[in-house]
């Protein structure tokens, strides 16, 4: 999952997030106007009041996926077969290509990888560790950042403690770190473990979901200067060090909710020293590794008590190719209906991870429950009304790359240049003016997308992403699902997911409600995902739901009814204050 899921589910524009370059894939899908309002469209026909339920197909579904089920073997030889798959490495080419074959096995058809375009260098880790040699030996516990260089073999040097938070502090180091181990920050703090780190929803948080937000009160606020400033002044450390001849840097792990990252690895973008470390044009030229937080501290406050300390670090990383392109994976169940074929249904979760584990919970799970999804369909001879597409994204992690990608290709995306997959961005300021949406004709094709990205909890509903309209349709769809624990439709937006690159072009995108479990606390993003922390019935349980989710959606005669078109370029316009409202106001000049 990707990070600025938080920034998103309290209201920062969707479809303000930028959309990356593309390859020339896209230059045959000549972008439209967005549809006028006053043509009636397929998903604006009468929706029914009442949903044609089949409990016929349900049960077919539950067995199928209950008795005969596989995703477990799905997640095994994902995750224990091919290991972590990050963008552009070795493993997410293996990844591609089995999740490709295995579709085709299971009987989908024009089973294909889509490139969606350049993502930078591909990378893979081969073994990294450290050991302090004086004043006292101790084994330490790292992992390589991602897209971090080799060092030349172990190398044996002092380390030095740096804690740069301005510019000014950069100035104190120079002439003093040439051959040095930097230990890059000071160390966190780190609390009690007062709390569990393993939990289900209750049934009143699922209550309360079902209720429009409150703002939060008390949290930081959004801070994309502060943020720029904080990148900025790394940037000009970072430069310092390499300048100096830094032999490696070392950095803390960052931790989970509710202190959960006592003793774990978060080997994540916050691992990376620069946005966009993919590509050459940032790469860092330092080898550079996390820490676990408990060595951190030790060898930190031995040097603050300026005691020398000596260590041995020994990274060792290999670079496939600096300009590797991302690809999705694509299948399907083609539809049946005459007059419904070419319409599609989409099913989908990330098959891209982080490198410390195998990333089994983020997203293996996902990607494994849709395979299953279809595999169930295929398995009791449905035949569907509308296409049944399976996609499979990379680039998630780097900022929905992937499935940002097949959607603009497809279906349509912001007016004018994209910014490149990785290099940060964001929300944009709603105080700036922002390009219009601009869709292709597919666009009015798409009825649905479905997304698992949340771990490996039971979905215990379903956020309508203030789709109104749907919560009634979705509503009875789970009813006579209740007692597999699914039970609330929410209103809410939720973001950091793939569904965002579908609603944010006014297409209905969805993400589930999942149980937590320890999903924020231990497992997203650090060396604890692995296949242990999969929970297998709560696995059957979301796949049967997916499954359920696509064939309801092919049946029905109408399209899902979608939201308003959106508009994010007369957000300025919209929020720019009243003139003339204070009466004694004093026009600045």
């Amino acid at each position: 999952m990707h990070f600025v899921r938080s920034v998103v589910r309290w209201g920062m524009p969707v479809a303000a997030l930028g959309v990356f370059a593309l390859p020339s894939v896209a230059a045959d899908k000549k972008p439209v106007a967005a549809p006028a309002a006053a043509t009636a469209k397929a998903w604006e026909a009468e929706q029914p009041t009442v949903e044609k339920i089949d409990l016929d197909a349900y049960m077919r579904i539950r067995e199928e996926g209950m008795q005969h089920g596989r995703v477990m073997q799905f997640a095994s030889a994902l995750v224990d077969g091919i290991g972590p798959r990050l963008t552009g490495s070795p493993n997410m080419a293996k990844a591609n290509e089995w999740t490709k074959e295995t579709l085709t096995k299971i009987g989908l058809e024009n089973a294909h990888l889509e490139d969606w375009g350049e993502f930078g260098m591909g990378w893979q880790q081969i073994n990294s560790w450290a050991r302090m040699i004086s004043p006292d030996p101790e084994p330490l516990w790292i992992q390589a950042a991602p897209w971090s260089p080799a060092t030349k073999g172990p190398v044996s040097c002092d380390a030095v403690l740096v804690d740069i938070q301005e510019t000014k502090d950069i100035e104190k180091y120079k002439g003093k770190l040439a051959g040095k181990i930097v230990l890059f920050g000071a160390p966190r703090a780190v609390p009690d473990l007062d709390k569990p780190l393993f939990r289900r929803y209750t049934d009143e948080e699922l209550k309360e979901m079902e209720s429009y937000p409150a703002p939060r009160a008390g949290g930081p606020a959004f801070n994309p200067a502060a943020l720029a400033e904080r990148a900025r002044v790394r940037t000009e450390a970072l430069k310092m060090m390499t300048d100096e001849g830094v032999v490696a840097i070392i950095t803390p792990s960052r931790d989970g909710n509710l202190g959960g990252g006592s003793g774990i690895i978060f080997d994540d973008n916050g691992a990376n020293l620069v946005r966009g470390a993919q590509t050459a044009a940032n790469a860092v030229k330092i080898p550079n590794g996390v820490m676990t937080i408990e060595n951190y501290g030790r060898l930190s406050r031995l040097l603050a008590a300026n005691v020398p300390v000596e260590l041995e670090v020994n990274i060792e990383a290999k670079f496939t190719g600096d300009h590797e392109h991302g690809f999705n994976t694509v299948a399907e169940i083609p539809g049946t209906d005459a007059k419904l074929k070419d319409q599609v249904v989409m099913v989908g979760g990330h098959l891209d991870s982080w490198v410390s584990a195998t990333g089994a919970t983020d997203n293996a799970a996902g990607s494994v429950v849709a395979m299953e999804a279809v595999r169930i369909l295929k398995a009791i001879g449905y035949k569907p009304k509308r296409t049944i597409r399976i996609a499979l994204w990379t680039g998630e992690e780097q900022g929905l790359c992937g499935s940002r990608g097949y959607v603009r290709t497809h279906f349509g995306g912001p007016d004018g240049p994209a910014p490149t997959c990785g290099a940060g961005g964001g929300p944009q300021s709603r105080a700036e003016q922002q390009p219009a949406i601009k869709t292709t004709r597919e666009w009015e094709t798409l009825d649905g997308y479905f997304n698992v990205d949340n771990g490996t909890g039971k979905l215990r509903g379903v956020y309508t992403q203030e789709n109104y309209a749907i919560g009634n349709v979705f509503a009875q769809w789970i009813a006579p699902l209740k007692d597999l624990g699914i039970s609330t439709i929410s209103y809410r937006n939720t973001g950091g997911t793939d569904h965002q690159s579908f609603d944010g072009v006014g297409l209905p995108g969805f993400q589930f409600i999942q149980d937590p479990m320890d999903y924020d606390t231990r497992t997203h993003h650090s060396n604890m995902d692995t296949y242990e922390r999969l929970h297998q019935p709560d696995l059957e349980q979301a796949a049967i739901i997916e499954a359920i989710f696509l064939y309801n959606t092919s049946e029905r005669e109408a399209m899902l009814p979608r939201k308003g078109f959106p508009h994010p370029e007369l957000n300025k316009q919209k929020d720019a204050p009243i003139p003339g409202l204070f009466p004694n106001a004093v026009e600045k000049k």
